[in-house]
């Protein structure tokens, strides 16, 4: 209980810090906006501080994101296969119906950046099924390859970046409207695209 409790609260600073990146924020902008110092906001983010709920709760607010959402714990169940009818040339995948939901599909050569700091976090939940190639997902502490007809779920309050195994790969992605308007957000030509590693991800 203690461990889980410990990931959850790395996981939980890992978010604030990765948040505030996204919205291309200094401390001393989002410790404004959540009216704390820019000292305790640094030492909440490096572990140097116990997490405290009213401190989350103004913090989720400066961040435009809810406390369930900032507290929420990762997902076990990321890689799922959906079924391929070859004979038809049709592949079946279920996700969650909404109306809301964006499609977009991309050829990505890059791999997935090689500095924490490049993950980004931001409310939604996205989809991708890797059409070709390999893909690797980076999901908070976690590494995941994701080989062609797999596909993954993931919530995107976890800091998250998407890139290849070592050759192009093709991925579709699905967005629900908060990770859309997450991608939106980004910076550069590619915002709004799935990740790589010339647009910082959503």
């Amino acid at each position: 209980m203690t461990q889980e409790k410990d990931e959850l609260d790395g996981l939980v600073r890992k978010r604030i810090r990765a948040l505030r990146v996204a919205q291309g924020w200094s401390l001393e902008e989002l410790a404004g906006r959540a009216n704390v110092s820019q000292s305790t906001l640094s030492r909440i983010e490096n572990g140097q501080r116990r997490l405290a709920l009213d401190q989350l709760v103004t913090l989720a607010r400066a961040l435009d994101t809810s406390l369930d959402q900032l507290v929420e714990n990762a997902t076990d169940d990321v890689i799922s296969s959906p079924v391929i009818d070859a004979a038809h040339g049709l592949m079946r995948w279920a996700v969650k119906a909404d109306p809301g939901l964006s499609v977009v599909r991309q050829r990505m050569t890059e791999p997935p950046p090689d500095s924490p700091a490049r993950l980004r976090a931001h409310p939604g939940r996205e989809w991708l099924v890797v059409l070709s190639g390999t893909a690797v997902l980076l999901l908070g502490n976690r590494r995941i390859r994701i080989e062609t007809h797999q596909a993954a779920e993931f919530p995107t309050m976890l800091p998250h970046a998407i890139g290849t195994a070592g050759g192009p790969c093709e991925i579709m992605g699905i967005f629900d409207r908060d990770a859309r308007r997450g991608h939106q957000r980004g910076d550069g030509p590619d915002a709004g695209a799935p990740h790589d590693r010339g647009a910082p991800p959503a």
